[in-house]
């Protein structure tokens, strides 16, 4: 049998992940209170069951308590279950994001701010997400980019070494992103703004990415930025990093940076075993 238990911050994607888990043929259940877990895997594991893959929803609701649930899933595993923890996690800007945009009550905030029942949680699920086998990171996940990874677990059982990469485009006169781990400067390159064919257009298109591309110094810039990023992944792997964001800004965010960002995501596209996404902050913003 396979189990997995799907825990992580209120607000990072544990339900979502649940529900596609359920359509890829998993028998779940959600919030089952601690003390029922390990009777809840001694029935569904018996010989003749037809229950062959289960998740299990846990979270903070209910003063569920996670040092009594890391002790319980600990014993589970000393006895000889194969458990497999999936944490869905989310940064603290974002998390409070969702629920100040859903109007949703925090489970530690019933009567304070959302940030800091956010910051209890953090503390409150720290042991089992050092447990964990899989951290989902769904700060600029997509759903449809959630479901592929999930079935590339569970479904296609490839392999997963947590990481999950993020090539982000942006523009210098809107911020730095606050979440980039590396960022790369790509304003040395001549400006298609300044091409009136091109100005309207973004690095979406096949017109400005022939320009942008066209200059050696793109190139070569794109040679040397991948072998970097090559190297550095295994050895971020290793250190037990999950998630990587490779910021790369240009003036605007419209044109050098998503022609360079979406060819770096090309070239690093399929090269390893870690999650890899594309995201293009600046593209669409009106101020520039």
């Amino acid at each position: 049998m396979r189990f997995v238990v799907v825990t992580g911050m209120s607000g990072g994607g544990k339900s979502t992940a649940l529900k596609m888990l359920e359509d890829a043929g998993f028998y779940c259940v959600d919030n089952l209170p601690v003390s029922l877990i390990e009777k809840f895997v001694e029935l569904v594991d018996t010989p003749n069951s037809e229950i062959t893959k289960v998740a299990l929803g846990l979270d903070v609701r209910a003063g569920q308590s996670f040092e009594t649930a890391t002790m319980v899933l600990e014993h589970l595993k000393q006895i000889g279950y194969r458990l497999e923890i999936l944490f869905m996690d989310a940064s603290e800007e974002v998390l409070i994001k969702r629920y100040k945009e859903t109007r949703r009550v925090h489970p530690l905030a019933l009567e304070g701010r959302v940030e800091d029942g956010v910051r209890k949680e953090r503390r409150v699920v720290e042991n089992i997400r050092r447990q964990a086998d899989y951290i989902f990171d769904t700060t600029h996940l997509l759903t449809r980019e959630l479901k592929e990874e999930l079935d590339r677990i569970f479904v296609g059982n490839e392999e997963y070494n947590n990481l999950i990469v993020t090539v982000m485009s942006f523009g210098f006169k809107h911020g730095i992103p606050s979440d980039a781990d590396l960022v790369f400067d790509v304003r040395f390159l001549p400006n298609p703004f300044y091409i009136d064919q091109l100005k309207h257009k973004t690095g979406n298109d096949t017109e400005v990415q022939e320009y942008v591309m066209s200059f050696p110094e793109a190139e070569e810039f794109m040679v040397k930025l991948t072998d970097m990023i090559q190297f550095l992944i295994p050895n971020y792997v290793k250190e037990g990093k999950y998630r990587l964001v490779i910021a790369v800004g240009c003036t605007g965010g419209k044109h050098r940076s998503v022609t360079l960002a979406s060819e770096l995501y090309k070239r690093l596209k399929n090269k390893g075993t870690y999650g890899l996404k594309l995201y293009h902050r600046d593209v669409y913003n009106r101020s520039t």
